[in-house]
């Protein structure tokens, strides 16, 4: 593959994820990891993205309106949200009354659970089919449905949030960042995702390292007002601010 070819699809990728790493080019590209780390440095010096440990993030000042779908996160470092997902299922405990939020990753998740003796509530239109199929105990918010997201929203949705308790809520989110918090694309899926985290003991955001440093149109939580679990998490400001869990295997 020539010079400017390889350039050009780093920078298709950055456009997409926002984040890469060196060892995913290298797979994608059918090139050495040393030929990645060049072309990283060239395009970082050249100004067309920034350089990080173990790969390269977009310059667009960590801001993002766009939206993919499902099947398209879903595509997305899988690795990384497989490790996430496993490790918050682990963490529901007998008798917790547990809130799934929609998403790929919590998707995941509900894949490893194993607690029968906890129950479900999500507002993931296949999250709840799944839990069914699964054999657990489990409710599903009604509302308006999104089809980018196949979750319920609205009005009707987030009184029914608060009426509940939760002990435990494991929420996704399309940006972490340190000054505006957590957010997504969608005014309905924030006022969702807010609703939730207010009416649980403890809160849980599963990001994968490609959420850090973005901030999607809008911010439904602050920092502080939910633990993080994660792959990866290179810059250790975000742990002055909330517990941050890497699960690296």
């Amino acid at each position: 593959m020539l010079h400017d070819q390889r350039h050009e699809k780093i920078l298709k990728q950055l456009e997409v994820k926002h984040a890469v790493k060196v060892t995913s080019l290298a797979k994608e590209l059918g090139i050495s990891e040393s030929t990645v780390r060049r072309d990283i440095n060239e395009l970082h010096e050249q100004g067309k993205l920034k350089r990080v440990f173990g790969g390269a993030v977009s310059l667009t000042g960590g801001r993002t309106s766009g939206e993919t779908n499902v099947a398209q996160r879903s595509q997305i470092n899988v690795a990384g949200k497989e490790r996430i997902a496993r490790y918050a299922a682990s963490l529901i405990e007998d008798n917790d009354f547990v809130y799934i939020d929609a998403g790929t990753t919590t998707a995941k998740m509900v894949e490893y659970l194993e607690n029968q003796k906890a129950t479900y509530v999500t507002n993931g239109l296949m999250h709840g089919k799944r839990l069914l199929e699964r054999g657990f105990r489990a409710y599903i918010i009604g509302g308006q449905l999104r089809p980018s997201t196949e979750a319920s929203l609205g009005v009707m949705a987030v009184e029914a949030i608060q009426q509940y308790n939760f002990t435990k809520c494991f929420m996704g989110a399309n940006g972490v960042d340190l000054h505006r918090g957590f957010s997504t694309p969608d005014i309905n899926e924030a006022a969702m995702k807010s609703a939730a985290i207010k009416q649980s003991y403890q809160s849980y955001i599963l990001a994968d390292f490609t959420k850090f440093g973005l901030i999607s149109p809008v911010s439904f939580a602050k920092l502080e007002d939910a633990n993080i679990i994660t792959d990866r998490e290179e810059n250790q400001q975000y742990k002055q601010h909330t517990n941050v869990t890497e699960v690296c295997k």
